[in-house]
């Protein structure tokens, strides 16, 4: 069932690398009602990342930006940013995007990951995709999750803002827990955005702690 919202949507730019699936569970939300978000415009490292579709379907504008196309990590930087600012967007989400990227101060805590373990598990350089789920297994862990973040110029390393958190089966394969993970990023990312927007979203003064209300 649809709603109203009492705040603005959120005005947010979407960062990805690949199949967009983040991407396509926000733009969902949002046509039903459930999201305050609009987002303003899609971003991707690569030509071929199949998420450019949901994003040319939903009619949101699209932008592709590829790493080796600049030598220095501060000029990727402002090829990313630059045309965020210009779109209106206050927050950015990163929806499985790939390539490390510095954050400019003015998106200090305004850029978002959803990252597929409990951080500080299983995360950093390396750990994406079915490779964190696998090494979840590989160790021997009875819990797995998702952990959205801000993100700062290190690997899944800023704030954490909340966490999920599923079992790990014995007889799981790294699909299995994936897929068990993913239906978990599907609620926790749209709340973290929903409690951004309607203000419910405090940072300590010490940058490391964040608290929901």
């Amino acid at each position: 069932m649809s709603r109203e919202f009492s705040s603005p949507p959120l005005k947010v730019a979407v960062l990805i690398s690949g199949g967009g699936t983040t991407l396509k569970n926000l733009i969902e939300r949002i046509e039903r009602a459930e999201l305050p978000v609009q987002i303003r415009l899609v971003i991707s490292s690569r030509k071929s990342a199949g998420g450019l579709a949901f994003a040319e379907q939903a009619n949101i504008p699209t932008l592709v930006v590829r790493r080796q196309d600049y030598s220095e990590s501060e000029a990727y930087r402002d090829a990313i940013f630059e045309p965020i600012r210009r779109s209106g967007a206050s927050h950015v989400v990163m929806g499985g995007f790939l390539q490390h990227l510095l954050i400019p101060n003015d998106f200090q805590n305004r850029v978002l990951n959803i990252h597929p373990s409990l951080i500080p598990s299983f995360c950093g350089q390396g750990f994406y995709g079915l490779k964190v789920h696998q090494a979840a297994i590989d160790y021997g862990v009875k819990l797995s999750g998702c952990t959205v973040h801000f993100v700062d110029d290190h690997y899944d390393h800023g704030p954490v803002i909340l966490q999920r958190s599923c079992p790990v089966m014995g007889e799981d394969t790294a699909e299995s827990l994936q897929q068990r993970v993913f239906a978990l990023e599907c609620e926790a990312l749209p709340e973290a955005l929903k409690a951004i927007a309607e203000g419910r979203l405090q940072v300590s003064l010490d940058g490391r702690r964040v608290v929901l209300k």
